[in-house]
Formats: structure tokens, sequence, C-alpha cells
């Protein structure tokens, strides 16, 4: 089997393993609780098929995909049915965080506004024996802010420091894994250090929220609902795992499209579920309507942090920003002149075509951009393979382009503008450059397996 993204040589390892993982799997499932049958037991396993993978070059283990097997919705169930049970002491609390780019996807694939289709949501998860069902938007406020801070910090060092600049934006796991497993040194020292929305809210949940409900972090069942398999991948990073509690910060991520399977095999229709509003961090707050970042397909990181360049660094108000698309609609670059000169050049690069394009040029040394957003799906998170797709594995187009006009109508919220967010900088995080800050809301991405040669590849 060749992954659809290669077209020079098949993922060999994966071939090699696919029997090994298979037997691992099986072993799993049948030992995770689930011998005595009940009423979820006719829940199908969640597969990560090859044409699946984003980051496939042989980068997977054996034991990193029996892991990933296990994050599929029968795991979900053995906490929803051990919380059934006499024993208490083996309850968990059970969160669900739902990203910004899965909720166009319920909207449009069942006709209703994306505030509906959050409430909806939350209504069918509680029904299931959810506790507590959040927004990542927070979290990606706090991500954004943080890879702000860290581009002005690196282009004011970008003469003294060889790998202060480009900087590489750290949100996808999929470009993540790559960039580690294939790309190597050359470029994991570019990348920005601040966690991925979805890791920053492991960090709220199982810390912040954690405390405020009096509760030890692995008392809590955290899961994920996201628009991409990769999402999956970066739950099981080892700097994502807290040894005193024996506790990731994401316990399991579900696939918009894993969600909506579970729907179908309980024969639930999103129209008949009672809307429930989608719970806060904070106390017994509720959230408000459904709010997005600038970007038309995904946290919109170049726009944050371009305009706020701009600001810190030259004094200058970017009200709107134009792009400027090169070899396709995919690569796009934004700059910002001042006097005559071009003071900023930005990119974003989505596919692994784009992003092969990119690396090459860096290693030829003829990168001229100082910041680029990377995303590993053609067309962006909206486009994840969890969720835009037919069920013969082909991109559902039709259902995208509804996504993405659902998307472009959320109001736009800047993360400066959330109060929250400020104050949990002061009470929580001990102030904006604290050291809690960076083992809070930062990590570090380095080389896993020295495969230069691997930069042949032809996306």
């Amino acid at each position: 089997m060749k992954c659809e993204n290669c077209t020079k040589k098949e993922c060999s390892k994966k071939q090699k393993n696919d029997d090994a993982q298979s037997t691992s799997v099986d072993a799993l499932s049948s030992s995770a609780g689930f011998e005595e049958k009940n009423e979820f037991h006719t829940l199908a396993d969640a597969k990560i098929l090859l044409s699946d993978c984003l980051a496939c070059d042989s980068c997977m283990t054996s034991e990193e995909g029996a892991r990933v097997f296990q994050q599929n919705q029968k795991e979900l169930f053995r906490i929803l049915n051990l919380n059934k049970k006499c024993d208490t002491s083996k309850h968990k609390v059970l969160a669900v965080s739902i990203c910004p780019q899965s909720l166009p996807y319920f909207a449009a694939k069942f006709s209703l506004s994306v505030n509906d289709a959050a409430k909806k949501l939350c209504g069918f998860l509680k029904s299931l024996g959810v506790h507590y069902v959040f927004d990542t938007t927070i979290a990606a406020d706090f991500s954004i802010l943080e890879s702000q801070r860290e581009f002005v910090q690196r282009y004011q060092r970008r003469n003294q420091e060889e790998h202060a600049l480009p900087m590489f934006a750290s949100a996808c796991p999929g470009w993540i894994r790559y960039a580690e497993r294939v790309l190597t040194n050359l470029v994991t020292s570019h990348i920005c250090t601040a966690k991925s929305p979805q890791q920053i809210m492991g960090s709220l949940v199982k810390g912040y929220f954690a405390r405020q409900q009096n509760l030890s972090p692995d008392k809590i069942f955290h899961v994920i609902v996201a628009p991409c398999y990769d999402k999956k991948l970066e739950a099981l990073r080892e700097d994502f795992y807290t040894a005193l509690y024996n506790s990731q910060e994401v316990d399991c991520v579900l696939t918009s499209g894993e969600i909506v399977q579970i729907m179908e095999q309980k024969n639930v229709s999103m129209k008949d579920v009672t809307e429930v509003a989608v719970d806060s961090l904070f106390d017994e707050i509720k959230e408000g309507d459904v709010v997005r970042h600038e970007g038309k397909r995904s946290d919109g990181y170049l726009e944050h942090i371009f305009k706020h360049a701009a600001k810190e660094l030259f004094d200058m108000d970017v009200k709107e920003i134009t792009y400027k698309a090169l070899k396709n609609k995919d690569f796009q670059e934004v700059t910002l002149e001042k006097d005559g000169e071009t003071v900023l050049r930005f990119a974003a690069a989505y596919g692994f075509r784009n992003i092969q394009n990119m690396v090459l040029k860096l290693k030829k040394g003829k990168f001229l951009y100082h910041f680029v957003e990377v995303l590993a799906c053609p067309g962006g998170c909206l486009n994840g393979k969890g969720q835009a797709q037919t069920e013969d594995g082909k991109p559902d187009k039709a259902l995208l382009n509804q996504m993405e006009e659902v998307y472009a109508a959320i109001p736009v919220r800047l993360p400066e503008t959330n109060t929250r967010v400020q104050k949990m900088y002061q009470d929580w995080l001990e102030g904006v450059d604290s050291k809690k800050v960076q083992e809070t809301l930062h990590t570090k991405y380095s080389a896993v397996n020295q495969t230069a040669s691997n930069l042949d590849i032809k996306w």
C-alpha cells in the first residue's frame, strides 16, 4: 500500500508493522474492559488508515500505532461504563473540549447555525454521561498570544541568533511530526515553542480547572473533538505527560466524524437533541455565542502575529491583510513595507507539497520569510481528514464549501480582548513573563530520527 501523499516510495515500515499492530490492537481491545457486553458493544473500532495519515513517512512505531487505536469511541464508553458502576474510586469526571474548526462541520452537516450546533452537540454529549463540554477557543487565545510574543523576541534577536528566524507555527501536529521525524534539526530549531491549542486546553483542564474543582488531574478524563487524526498522535507526546499524576493532558482524541458515528450507532437525530449551553472553565458561568480568530480556515496565526509585529516592531496599525497567491492557493504571502523597504514577509503554506518546496528553499539558503503558518492539510484545518471526506475517502468539496461559509460568518474576537485570559495570566500563571508560563504554555521540539535523505520525497 502506498500513501496518497507519497509519489516516490512506499511507507515500508508501516506495511511491515500492519500485522503486528493489528495483533497489538486486538489484544488491547480485549483487555480494556470490554469482555462484557454492554449497550455500546456495537461501536466499530476506529482505525487510522494509511491514506488518513498526514505525517506518514515510516514515523509511527508499532507501540504508537497500538496506543492510537485505543483512542476511539470505545475508550470513551469504557469511562462512561466505569462511571455507572458502584465503585466510586474508579469514577472519572469526563470533560470534552471541542475545536472551533469542528463546529462548522456539525453546523453544515445538520443544517444548523453554528451556535445551535454547539448547543446540540453539548446536549448530545451530556446525554451520554459527559459532565463538562468546553470550547477550545480560549486555549487558542493563549497559543496565539504566546506565539506573538515569541515572534517579536525572535525578530529582535535575529542578528545575534542563527536560528531565531524564520519562525514556523507550531499548532499543526501533522507538520510537527514531519518536522521532527524527517526534517530534523534543519527545521526544529525554527519552530515556535508555544503549545498548540489542543495541548494548552489540556493544561487548562488538567491544571486550572482541576484546581478550581479540587480534583486530582488523574480523576479527569479529557477528550478532544478535532478535525484531524494527527491530533491523536499529538496527545501521546511524552512532553504532555505528568508523571506525578500518571496523567496525559489529553486522554483521548475523537474526530468530528467519529462523533457522528456514535450518533448513527445510537440512532440519534441531531435535530431532536435538546440544546444545552457549553460550559466555561470559570465556576458556573456558561459560554455565550461562538467566536473565532482571524483566518479563513484555521486559528489565523499569520494574521494575528503579522498585525501584532507590525505594531510592536514598526508602530504600524494594520487593519486589513492582503494575501498574494504564489504557486497555488495554498501557498500565499503577506508583506509589510515601510519607507519603501519590505520589513516583514510572512507566508501561509498548506499541504505537504508546499511544505516540501518551502523546506527545500530553506535548505538552499533562499528562504525570504520571517514567519510561516504551516498546516499539513491542503485548505487548512477545516479540511481535516476526520471530517471533510466522503465515505470512500475522497474530499467532500461541497461540505467543505459549506463549512467555509459557516466559519467565515462567525464573529472574530481578538485574543488581547479576552479579559478572562488576562486574569488567568495574573492569577494562575503568575504574570506573562513568569516561569510558570514557560512550563505551562510552551514545549520544545527536536529531531527524533536523522533521516535527511527523506527530503528528496516528492509530495
